[in-house]
């Protein structure tokens, strides 16, 4: 296999991350986790992941492991999510204004960003390549998008990336094409890349993890999807991780995990009658007031 992934530094522009992924929707960020972060995660996740059983189907893996709540197994998590190459290269794909009417008032909504999914995934010796697929395709999004993506996901190597141990396979440019071509195995392309970058790639993109053909080497990434908070969660966080866990992150993490409610209302709570932002559940600061819901985005209040 010749072709490879456009590769970036991790010094490189949120700008020029965006570039790439418009083109071809999948980027390599080399050195994304700092040699401490790296050395984290593996210490808090791959002991776990050895005790996890493998899956049970095709899809999963059948010589798979994978792990999911990854917020409550590694705080090192919070540094992929806020690594602004990934963060705001996320928004510009996600937070797209749509304006509407309310009332006599023509007002733009547009969406938040929230983790849509965690996993920590190692691909043992003797698995088959997954099938091709869309990661959005859970959204019943349309394709093309135009731009407008319900997920923008990231891969990050715990350890090394080759197509001999089943680094993940893309085609590049797929975000582009309608529903109606058939992706091919003879268009894909393996990340390759070392422990440490990172793949990012919208949910538009055909991928599938790789096949390991190695006799004793695992291949050990964790993934985690940002989407667009009009979308469902696909991991549900509410469940996965306890409120007091969530409230011991920062605010920022706190929101991306779902607590909160954006301009377009999606995620609010009942709290005194109103419709309120739900972080005001995790104990932060008292003198946090809690407003309703379109009252704080808009000063305007339907009934």
């Amino acid at each position: 296999m010749t072709r490879t992934l456009e590769s970036l530094s991790n010094t490189s522009s949120v700008e020029e991350v965006v570039a790439v992924l418009e083109r071809d929707g999948v980027v390599v960020i080399r050195d994304f986790l700092a040699p401490g972060t790296l050395e984290g995660l593996r210490t808090d996740l791959i002991p776990r992941l050895e005790q996890t059983s493998t899956g049970r189907d095709g899809f999963s893996g059948d010589r798979t492991r994978r792990m999911g709540a990854l917020f409550g197994h590694s705080r090192h998590c919070a540094e992929i999510v806020t690594n602004p190459l990934y963060l705001e290269a996320a928004r510009h794909f996600l937070v797209r204004s749509h304006e509407v009417w309310i009332g006599d008032h023509r007002v733009p909504l547009a969406p938040d960003v929230r983790i849509g999914v965690t996993q920590a995934i190692q691909i043992g010796p003797g698995q088959g390549g997954q099938v091709i697929h869309r990661d959005d395709n859970a959204f019943l999004w349309r394709h093309p998008t135009h731009g407008r993506e319900g997920r923008v996901q990231i891969m990050v190597a715990l350890t090394d990336f080759t197509e001999a141990n089943g680094g993940t396979r893309v085609i590049p440019g797929s975000h582009l094409w309608d529903d109606e071509r058939k992706p091919l195995a003879s268009e894909v392309v393996a990340a390759e890349m070392p422990a440490g970058s990172a793949m990012i790639f919208l949910g538009s993109l055909y991928h599938a993890g790789g096949e390991n053909r190695t006799a004793d080497e695992f291949r050990t990434g964790l993934t985690i999807a940002l989407d667009a908070s009009n979308v469902r969660q696909e991991e549900n966080m509410y469940l996965a991780l306890t409120p007091e866990l969530v409230a011991s992150y920062p605010e920022q993490v706190q929101r991306l995990l779902g607590w909160s409610a954006g301009s377009n209302a999606m995620g609010w709570v009942e709290i005194d009658g109103q419709m309120a932002d739900p972080i005001v559940l995790l104990g932060n600061p008292a003198d946090r007031q809690v407003m309703s819901v379109t009252q704080k985005n808009h000063e305007l209040k339907v009934e």
